[in-house]
């Protein structure tokens, strides 16, 4: 059960065309959740939605990045939501979504992927990119300061999406299937 009860679809579209929230989020139990403080779920929804549409960095890597983000805290939610925007939407070969549960032992990353998941990591371990991980974001993604911001936005807000999720125990929609494509667990 969630800790917040989700709004009623008609209630959750209200609230979201009052703060500019898309009317497919609204659709979603995570902002079925975030309208009951609509403003919350307005600037959630901008950053959100800039990060993943309008970003400069590279596609497969910021969803590579949530999605070890989604195995790595637990979240059933951030993860099924974002194999479907990873695999259907961006094409992304599956085995290499399925690989960021054990990136460190897999070879199919190169030194780039390697870089973030190991900055990812850090994050959610120690609450901050270390020395190596950044600097290995520097060496391999490269050192235009507006891209190691985008870095350091993207894994950061995942991660607290992840936190969110998890604390007021967001469900999956009725339609979805936990954990794809595979049903394995953290």
């Amino acid at each position: 059960m969630p800790r917040v009860p989700l709004l009623h679809p008609e209630d959750a579209h209200a609230a979201a065309e009052t703060v500019g929230v898309s009317s497919a989020a609204a659709d979603l139990n995570v902002f079925r959740a975030w309208l009951h403080a609509p403003q919350v779920a307005g600037w959630l929804h901008e950053l959100i939605m800039g990060l993943l549409w309008k970003g400069n960095l590279d596609a497969k890597l910021r969803e590579l990045v949530i999605m070890r983000l989604g195995w790595s805290t637990g979240s059933d939610y951030e993860w099924t939501q974002h194999w479907r925007i990873a695999t259907e939407f961006l094409g992304l070969d599956g085995d290499d979504v399925l690989a960021t549960r054990r990136w460190r032992d897999d070879s199919r990353f190169g030194p780039r992927e390697r870089a973030i998941l190991a900055a990812t990591d850090d994050v959610v371990e120690h609450g901050s990119i270390g020395d190596d991980a950044w600097n290995a974001c520097v060496s391999e993604i490269g050192d235009d300061p507006a891209l190691l911001v985008e870095i350091t936005a993207v894994i950061s807000v995942w991660r607290m999406v992840s936190t969110f999720l998890l604390s007021l125990q967001v469900p999956l929609e009725d339609d979805v299937t936990s954990w794809p494509p595979d049903g394995a667990t953290p």
